[in-house]
C-alpha cells in the first residue's frame, strides 16, 4: 500500500509574504529617518537663523544672551570698576509665613546686623505686600536665610550692578538706580553708551587710574582725620590732555549699599561745590597781567607797606612785610595788597576777560551731569576787580581751578576735563589763554613758591613740584566766618616738563600738634599733596631726580628772605 503526502494548501507563498513584510518595515524606517532628518534640519536652520539675525540685531557683540544688559566700566589700565552680575536677592511674601514673625525678625537681624529687627518685623506683617529683605545678598547670607526653613521667603536671581572696588572712586563712578539708569557720575553721564545694544558689549574705559585714585583717597583720609576737617577733596589731571586721573571727595559712600543715610556723602565737591579759593587765584591774575603788558618785569615793585583802603574796604596781608615788593615776592609771600595793585593797573575789563577765557563764568566742562555753576560777580567794579585777583568775591569748583592751572603750566592751552581715556589723536586742540612765554615764566614762579615760599611743605624731593597755597574764610550771612577756612594747594609736577596737575582742598581743617595748631593751606593742604606725589609719582611714570630742576637762577636774586603769606 502506498502512502501519499499532500502539501498544505497555500504553503508555497510563505517566503514571499515574509519578504514583503520586511520591505514594508524597511520602507517605514526610512520614512521615519527622513522625517527625523528633516525635523533636525529645520530646527538647526531655525537656531542658525536666530543666532545670525538676532545677533545682528544686538550689534557686533554677538547673540543677545552673551551681551550684558549694561557695559562694564574699566579704568585706563583695564581694572574693573563696575560690572553687571547675576546676584541673589532675598524677598518675603508675608502672607505665606508659617513661623513666629518676631523670632524670624530677630534671626534676620542676626544675619544682617545693619538692619534692625524692628524693620524686619514690619516687613513681615501679614498686611504687607511682597518686599525685598535684602538685595545683592552674599552667598553665605543666602545660605543662612535658607537654613531658617521659612517657606514665605524667596531667593530671586536678578541682574545687579557690582562695584568690586567698593568705595573707590565712588563719586566719579556714581551708581545705577533701581530703575536701571545711572544715578550720578559716569553711570549717569554715559548711561546711553552703557545700555545701547550696539555698544554695551564693549566696556567703557575711563581716564581714571585705580592705583592713583587709591593713593589720593588714602592721603585725603589721613589729612581729614588728623586735622578733624569737615571734608576733603582732590583731583589729578593730565596737564596736556585734560584727562581726569583721579577724583575724590570725602566723606565717601559705597555704591553697592545705597541708603538714605548716604545722601549727603554722595555730593562730589570737585564738581558740585563752589568755593572762594583764595590765593590760588594770584598766579592766574599775575599771568593775565603779564600777557596784558601790565607786568613787564619781574623786578617791578609794588607798595605793600600798609593796608590798601578802597571804597571803605581794607585789603591787608596776613603777614605784612611792610615794604615794597616785586613780582616773585608777591607770589612767594602771597601778598593780597600787591596782587590787588597789579589787578588795579589791569582794570576790570582785561581781568574779567581772562577769567572768562578760563571758564570761570560757566559750569565746568566735563561729562558729569551734576556740575554746579559758579558765583560770578554781579558787578565788576574797581574793588571787585582787586579782590577777585586774590580769590575773594568769586567762587568756582576745584575742577575749574585745576583746568586753569593745567593751562597755566602746559604752554598756555586750556582744554576741557574729561572722564574718558583719550587716544593720542583724540586730544582736543583747546584754546590759548596764556602765551607760551608767560606759561614758561609761571612754571619758574610756581616752582619758586615751593622752594622758598608758602608751598615749602609740598616739596616732594626730586619731583620738581610747583604750586600755590590758598586759604579763604568761608562766606556766611553778613560777611565771612573767621574760624572756618577752606584751604587749597594747587600744584603741578614735574615743573621742568609738567605732566600732571594735583589739587587738594580741605574743608574747615582744625589744625593739630603737628601743624602747631595752624590751619592755613601751607600746613594742611600742601603736605597732603607732597605725600601724594611721593607715592603716586612713580605710578604715573615720574621718578625723583636729584640732579634735575627748573632753572630759577634769574629770579632768586630778586627774593629777600622774609617770612609771610598763607
Amino acid at each position: 500500500m502506498a502512502t501519499v503526502l499532500a502539501r498544505p494548501a497555500g504553503s508555497g507563498n510563505k517566503p514571499t509574504q515574509r519578504f514583503d513584510l520586511i520591505g514594508v518595515a524597511h520602507a517605514r524606517l526610512v520614512v521615519l529617518l527622513l522625517l527625523f532628518a528633516v525635523a533636525t534640519a529645520v530646527l538647526a536652520g531655525r537656531m542658525l537663523w536666530m543666532g545670525i539675525f538676532a545677533g545682528a540685531g544686538e550689534g557686533s557683540g554677538g547673540a543677545s544672551g552673551m551681551v550684558p544688559p549694561r557695559a562694564d566700566i574699566l579704568d585706563r589700565n583695564g581694572e574693573p570698576l563696575a560690572r553687571t552680575i547675576d546676584a541673589y536677592s532675598i524677598a518675603v511674601r508675608p502672607e505665606r509665613i508659617i513661623g513666629n514673625r518676631q523670632d524670624l525678625a530677630d534671626k534676620l537681624h542676626d544675619i544682617f546686623p545693619d538692619t534692625s529687627a524692628g524693620t524686619f518685623y514690619r516687613l513681615l506683617q501679614p498686611t504687607k505686600r511682597w518686599a525685598y529683605l535684602r538685595r545683592r545678598a552674599l552667598p553665605e547670607q543666602v545660605a543662612a536665610v535658607n537654613a531658617l526653613g521659612e517657606v514665605g521667603i524667596e531667593f530671586p536671581r536678578e541682574k545687579e550692578r557690582l562695584y568690586p572696588q567698593r568705595t573707590l572712586a565712588a563719586h566719579a563712578l556714581g551708581f545705577v538706580g533701581v530703575d536701571g539708569t545711572g544715578g550720578m557720575g559716569a553711570e549717569r553721564a554715559f548711561n546711553d553708551r552703557l545700555t545701547a545694544s550696539a555698544t554695551r558689549g564693549t566696556p567703557l574705559v575711563l581716564s581714571l587710574d585705580a592705583r592713583v585714585q587709591a593713593v589720593m583717597e588714602s592721603e585725603l583720609y589721613q589729612g581729614l582725620s588728623s586735622q578733624q576737617a569737615r571734608g576733603a577733596a582732590g583731583v589729578v589731571l593730565d596737564a596736556n590732555t585734560g584727562e581726569v586721573i583721579a577724583m575724590a571727595s570725602l566723606p565717601v559712600f559705597d555704591p553697592n549699599k545705597l541708603s538714605n543715610e548716604t545722601m549727603d556723602a554722595r555730593r562730589n565737591d570737585i564738581v558740585q561745590s563752589d568755593y572762594e579759593l583764595g590765593s590760588t587765584f594770584k598766579p592766574l591774575a599775575i599771568a593775565a597781567a603779564m600777557d596784558a603788558g601790565v607786568v613787564t618785569s619781574m623786578s617791578k615793585r609794588y607798595d605793600a607797606t600798609a593796608p590798601l583802603k578802597v571804597s571803605g574796604f581794607t585789603i591787608h596781608d596776613d603777614h605784612s612785610l611792610g615794604r615794597w615788593i616785586n613780582v616773585p615776592e608777591t607770589l612767594i609771600h602771597s601778598s593780597n595788597i600787591a596782587t590787588a595793585r597789579i589787578a588795579d593797573e589791569m582794570g576790570p575789563e582785561r581781568l574779567m576777560e581772562a577769567y572768562r577765557r578760563l571758564g570761570f563764568n560757566e559750569r565746568s566742562s566735563i561729562e558729569l551731569r551734576e556740575r554746579t555753576g559758579t558765583l560770578w560777580p554781579a558787578s565788576w567794579g574797581r574793588l571787585t576787580n582787586m579782590t577777585v585777583a586774590y580769590g575773594h568775591g568769586i567762587a568756582v569748583t576745584p575742577l575749574h581751578l585745576a583746568c586753569a592751572y593745567a593751562a597755566l603750566v602746559n604752554g598756555g592751552m586750556w582744554r576741557p576735563a574729561t572722564m574718558l581715556k583719550l587716544r593720542d589723536d583724540n586730544v582736543p586742540e583747546g584754546r590759548r589763554v596764556f602765551s607760551a612765554a608767560t606759561s614758561a615764566r609761571m612754571r619758574q614762579l610756581l616752582r619758586l613758591i615751593v622752594l622758598d615760599g608758602t608751598g615749602r611743605s609740598a616739596d616732594a624731593k626730586g619731583f620738581r613740584v610747583g604750586g600755590k597755597t590758598g586759604s579763604a574764610e568761608k562766606p556766611q550771612a553778613g560777611g565771612y566766618a573767621h574760624h572756618s577756612l577752606v584751604t587749597t594747594f594747587a600744584a603741578a609736577f614735574p615743573m621742568d616738563n609738567p605732566r600732571y596737575v594735583v589739587l587738594v582742598m580741605m574743608d574747615e581743617p582744625k589744625g593739630n600738634a603737628e601743624t602747631y595748631g595752624l590751619r592755613t593751606a601751607a600746613w594742611t593742604a600742601a603736605p597732603v599733596v607732597r605725600r601724594f606725589i611721593e607715592r603716586a609719582g612713580p605710578m604715573l611714570g615720574v621718578f625723583p631726580e636729584a640732579n634735575r630742576d627748573v632753572d630759577v637762577s634769574e629770579l632768586t636774586p630778586l627774593v629777600a628772605k622774609d617770612k609771610g603769606g598763607d
